[in-house]
């Protein structure tokens, strides 16, 4: 594994951003109505799980970059449960959902990773569990 300079060298934020692109992909589909609703809200929550992992890693200590973190987790919970409603409102089939579920749960569980391994040498802050 290479050395680490930047955001973009995080496997976390590149996976996110295959994220990204996969559902814009996928809310092209949606009634023109849900425009500015669901897919609004869709498109804003996957971007900013790279966004805050980014604006996260800039920061300048541990805490700060942790914190962003768990901000960039709350989008992705935000963005499982538009995923479900899409599903369940036959906006998206069962497969698309499975697909773009997968690829969030492997983000989480990174992101969860990167939070753990900042938190060794930070005892006070809290562990990310699944």
């Amino acid at each position: 594994m290479g050395e680490i300079r930047t955001h973009k060298d995080l496997k976390v934020w590149q996976k996110s951003i295959e994220l990204v692109i996969s559902v814009y992909e996928l809310t092209k589909q949606y009634p023109k109505e849900e425009l500015y609703a669901i897919t609004n809200q869709i498109r804003r929550c996957v971007t900013s799980i790279p966004a805050n992992i980014a604006e996260g890693s800039g920061r300048k200590n541990k805490a700060e970059f942790m914190q962003f973190l768990y901000i960039s987790l709350g989008s992705a919970s935000e963005l499982e449960t538009f995923l479900i409603i899409s599903e369940k409102l036959h906006y998206i089939t069962s497969e698309e959902y499975a697909d773009s579920s997968n690829a969030l749960n492997e983000i989480i569980r990174m992101t969860c990773g990167l939070i753990n391994s900042l938190k060794i040498n930070n005892t006070s802050a809290a562990s990310c569990s699944l």
